[in-house]
């Protein structure tokens, strides 16, 4: 086996697909698809671009609601991936993105009221965790982006998790619960599994 030094532009080894819902000042919701996400007990990271929209809400209300994609959502994820909420839109977008105020309708997502924070959760995700702001470090020397960036921190507050995937009263089940995942910008699902760690609970 041999190895090579490269640069890639990207580091998506492979990641869970969320969308970011956030209201903006005037109550107007925004979807926000990432796959900068990973948890650390029931706090969660997010790396999201300062100039987007929904960087902007976050900061703003300080809330947010992280909407897990399953693998059937693809194409709805993959119609909004080009559309911005914000309005003018960011110079390093302009020519590959189109202002959309109204996301939900675009991508043929439904609303559903959250439970402890204002943004709505997207009935169409299995997996919805609402959470609020807890810590911000914006990243400002990364060589491969075109603008600042940021590592959000947010406490996740409530989780809803659709019965279709639940296990028992606190577990999702591992085999039913088949995340889209981001693969150095290619989406793919979950294949046969290999095991479980001595930690597994089910």
């Amino acid at each position: 086996m041999q190895h090579r030094i490269i640069e890639p532009t990207i580091l998506y080894f492979g990641t869970p697909v969320a969308l970011i819902t956030t209201l903006d000042h005037a109550g107007n919701a925004n979807i926000g698809p990432m796959s900068s996400v990973w948890a650390l007990g029931w706090t969660m990271m997010l790396g999201l671009e300062c100039a987007s929209k929904t960087y902007q809400n976050l900061i703003a209300t300080k809330e947010c609601v992280v909407n897990l994609a399953d693998h059937s959502l693809f194409d709805k994820v993959e119609s909004i991936a080009t559309l911005t909420g914000a309005q003018p839109v960011p110079e390093y977008k302009k020519g590959r993105y189109t202002y959309e105020p109204d996301k939900f309708k675009a991508g043929g997502f439904s609303k559903l009221a959250a439970e402890t924070v204002k943004p709505p959760r997207i009935a169409e995700c299995l997996l919805q965790l609402e959470a609020v702001l807890k810590e911000v470090i914006v990243i400002t020397d990364d060589p491969k982006e075109a603008g600042d960036t940021a590592a959000v921190a947010v406490r996740v507050v409530k989780i809803h998790a659709h019965e279709s995937i639940i296990a028992d009263a606190n577990h999702i089940d591992p085999v039913k619960w088949n995340p889209l995942i981001y693969n150095f910008r290619h989406y793919r699902q979950l294949g046969k599994e290999l095991g479980k760690t001595f930690k597994a609970e089910i």
